[in-house]
Parts: structure tokens; sequence; C-alpha cells
């Protein structure tokens, strides 16, 4: 099979399992929409954050820091807390690339890594070939941005009790990302119940400080807190190769 063909083919494959992931997206970035339109954006600005962040936590902190009108440097140290773990894909997701893969094609993958697109690219068979990266973000990364938008643009039209009952929703996804993991391990749950208490304590103790900083101070101590008193245990290196 020429090597054209088979880029083709793996790009046919990426968008095709990228379809219930976008739709997925669109349905979601709705509320982020929402939450955008409440921090002064509008449906063109959300839709280009979405298309160039694709990180709902991480754009959902930054929609956070630009409400409350905090600095630029804020935000780039709250957004960058917020999706170090896409770091950690990245770097997992090369080692399955074939040695002679370019470089330019590593770092457009790792572009755009999401939990889901990372999820179904890992399960390929080695070496992962780029271009079924690319096949599933040309139908996920749009999806999320339009669905952004289109949030948007609903918070406008809607009436303000609707759009306020709206910006719930974005809550109840982060309390549907972490509940299930929080069943499995206790500890997910216990410092996700401080991380509530210590929001509170620091918004009273702390008013003086912005709250995109004290966003950045909580992530850092309780998850280094989390880190050096519960490690993972297991070999990290055979994890990834596996």
């Amino acid at each position: 099979m020429r090597v054209l063909d088979k880029h083709r083919i793996a790009l046919a494959n990426g968008a095709r399992d990228g379809v219930p992931i976008g739709l997925g997206y669109f349905a979601v970035a709705f509320s982020l929409g929402i939450a955008a339109r409440n921090a002064g954006l509008t449906a063109v600005q959300g839709f280009f954050l979405s298309f160039f962040g694709m990180a709902s936590a991480g754009e959902y902190a930054a929609l956070t820091v630009i409400a409350a009108n905090a600095s630029y440097l804020e935000m780039a140290l709250v957004t960058l807390i917020a999706n170090a773990r896409y770091l950690l894909m990245s770097f997992a997701l090369s080692q399955r690339m074939s040695p002679t893969t370019p470089l330019r094609h590593r770092l457009l993958v790792g572009y755009s890594i999401t939990d889901e697109l990372f999820g179904i690219a890992v399960a390929q068979p080695k070496p992962l070939d780029p271009w079924y990266s690319y096949g599933s973000y040309l139908v996920a990364i749009p999806c999320w941005a339009a669905g952004t938008a289109v949030g948007v643009i609903a918070g406008n039209l809607l009436p303000g009790r609707v759009v306020s009952a709206l910006s719930v929703a974005l809550f109840g996804m982060f309390i549907a990302v972490v509940v299930p993991p929080a069943k499995q391990d206790k500890i997910v749950g216990l410092f996700a119940l401080l991380s509530f208490g210590a929001s509170f304590a620091a918004s009273r103790l702390l008013p003086m400080l912005s709250g995109g900083t004290r966003t950045i101070l909580l992530t850092l101590v309780l998850s280094g807190l989390a880190a050096a008193l519960f490690p993972i245990p297991g070999d990290t290196q055979k994890e990834v190769e596996t």
C-alpha cells in the first residue's frame, strides 16, 4: 500500500471516530459559551477561544480570570496549570509514533490533544499515524468551537433567568468529570472536597488576591500535597509503553 493511501485511510478513520466526540463536544461547549458570554466575549471571540484552546477546564479557568479583569500573566499561568496534563498525553502519543515521524507532525498532534481524542489515539495500534489524529481533529475541533459560539449567541438572546440556569450546566459537566474517578479513588474525592473548602476559605482570608491568583496557588498547593502524600505506585515507563 502506498504511503499516501495509508494516510488517507488513517485520516478517514480518524474523522469517523471523531464524529461522536464532536457531537458531545458541541453540547458541552454550549454551556461554555454561556460562561463566555457572561465574561463579555462575543460569538466570534468565543469561537476562536475554543478553536485554539480546545480545553474545557482550561478555557473556563481563562474565562474566570477574564471576568475578574485579571492580568495576562495570571491568565497564562492558570491556563498552563489547568492544561498541564496534556503535556503528559503529548509525550505518550509521541512515543507511540514511528521514530521516523517528523517533528512537525509530533507538534501538530500535540497541539490539539484532549482527553477524548487522546483516548481514541492511544487505542490505535503502533505506530500511530499522525493523520489519524488529524482526521479526528477535523471533526471535533470545529464542533467544539461552534458549540461555544452558539452558546454565546443563545446567551445574548435568551432571558436572564434562563441564561443563569444554563450557566449551572458547566458545573454539572465538571461534577460528571470528578464523580466517577472519585468513586474509584477516595483520595480524588477527598481532595475535590478539600478544594471546595480551600477555595471558600481563600476568598475570605485572602481577599487582597485576585480570583486567578488564588486559583493558581490552591492548584499548586493541593496537587503538590496530593502527589507528596499519596504518590501513584507503579512503573510509569511501563504504563506508557503499554
